[in-house]
């Protein structure tokens, strides 16, 4: 049994922090979305559409390292350090970009920004996970709302920024939350017990066990050396490979749709309002579906739960390439952001619980670092196929086989059973 918390320690407050940082990601995958019409267009245009591909591909080239590189810095410093300091980067180098002069130098932030920024979502997994008290797919699916509400309040933030104060005001207002959230991580975010552990102060995790009611592995399974070295090694490798197949599936899936599908469905005739609002619709499907997605890894197994959604999305957007009336395109655009964005989520809750503490923040870090470059390829992939011409209906059947392969992989998987 489970040790009582205390009343003054709470996995709340931790889910919390960790889920405010999670929102960060959630603005940066739609703020040069929302501002490249703007910075590209009129007639002087501050850069121009290729200089925007750069600034957004660098971007995302940054958060692939910080994502690969965490493991790292957990290793060196502790998961509460590095995501104390991970915000604290990402927000002040946000700051640097409502100051910059020239698309170079947007470019430039934006890549050092991704640093702290690819390190927050799977050291922010990891956390939660570590304080799940065995409800780990709830915890991880819970937390990862964040990112699309993230996306879609800064979508809606746009609306009204723009207008009236311009570009730049986006980068300062969404610095701020970074700025103010590092000071209170450092007040009330705890360490992680796991990394107590492997520095050898089991008295240390045992007492911060007590405080928040957590129960800890034995010390010959969690004190063992692990290392990014570990995942290639038996009994990981396997799981290692078919987790980044997975990975990068999954979130070429989330990057190429939130990028292309406005245009896509203008492509098909409903309109650029109606790709706008189904691509709010798209997030606001992904958030219901996490809530639910959890609770279904949990009951049935997050594997099982990973390649029901990843099989369910194919299927939805297969059904996309259909033109049909506003009344059933709407629910269904809603549901495949249900399915779709979801499907990636419960893959990091699936590695996250199958991993042990000592090598799942290096595991979750590979996992999202990997899945970057199919976050760098989705948008790439997208522009292809709308350049052909071919983007409707062509466009959702190759995504469609993307979701495919992604349950493909995850398949190949082997269940392991582990201490939170």
């Amino acid at each position: 049994m489970a040790p009582t918390p205390s009343r003054s320690a709470s996995t709340r407050t931790v889910a919390l922090l960790c889920w405010i940082a999670v929102v960060l990601d959630g603005f940066d995958l739609v703020v040069l979305g929302a501002l490249i019409p703007t910075l590209t267009g009129g007639e002087t245009p501050w850069m121009s559409p290729a200089e925007a591909t750069f600034v957004s591909t660098i971007s995302l080239v940054g958060m692939t390292i910080g994502a690969l590189s965490i493991g790292v810095a957990t290793d060196w410093l502790g998961r509460r350090k590095a995501m104390i300091w991970a915000v604290l980067a990402f927000s002040v180098l946000t700051l640097a970009c409502g100051f910059a002069t020239n698309y170079v130098q947007l470019g430039l932030f934006r890549f050092l920004a991704g640093f702290g920024l690819g390190g927050c979502l799977p050291t922010a997994i990891a956390m939660v996970t570590e304080f799940s008290r065995g409800k780990a797919g709830k915890a991880s699916t819970s937390v990862m709302t964040g990112y699309h509400v993230g996306a879609v309040a800064t979508a809606l933030l746009g609306l009204l920024l723009l207008p009236l104060f311009g570009w730049r005001a986006m980068f300062f207002v969404g610095a701020v939350p970074g700025l103010i959230l590092a000071p209170l991580m450092l007040k009330y975010l705890p360490e992680s017990p796991s990394f107590l552990l492997a520095k050898g102060r089991r008295s240390d995790a045992e007492a911060l066990a007590a405080e928040y009611g957590l129960e800890l592995a034995a010390p010959a399974a969690t004190e063992a050396k692990a290392s990014l070295g570990s995942l290639f090694r038996h009994p990981f490798l396997r799981n290692s490979i078919a987790i980044w197949v997975t990975s990068f599936m999954g979130l070429l899936l989330v990057y190429a749709l939130n990028t292309w599908l406005p245009k896509l469905m203008v492509a098909a005739g409903y309109g650029l309002t109606g790709g706008l609002w189904l691509l709010l619709l798209l997030n606001a499907g992904a958030i219901c579906g996490l809530l639910v997605a959890g609770r279904v890894g949990d009951r049935i197994g997050l594997k099982p739960a990973a390649l029901l959604w990843f099989l369910c999305g194919a299927v939805l957007l297969a059904a996309l390439s259909v033109k049909m009336p506003a009344t059933l395109l709407y629910p269904m655009v809603f549901l495949t952001g249900c399915f779709v964005f979801s499907a990636q989520v419960l893959v990091y809750a699936f590695t996250a619980a199958n991993h042990p503490p000592a090598v799942r923040a290096t595991a979750l870090g590979m996992s999202a670092g990997v899945g970057r470059l199919g976050a760098i390829t989705g948008p790439l992939l997208g522009g292809t196929l709308v350049s052909m011409g071919i983007g409707h209906p062509w466009g959702f059947y190759v995504f469609s086989v993307v979701g495919l392969l992604g349950a493909v992989a995850l398949s190949l998987t082997q269940v392991f059973r582990q201490k939170a």
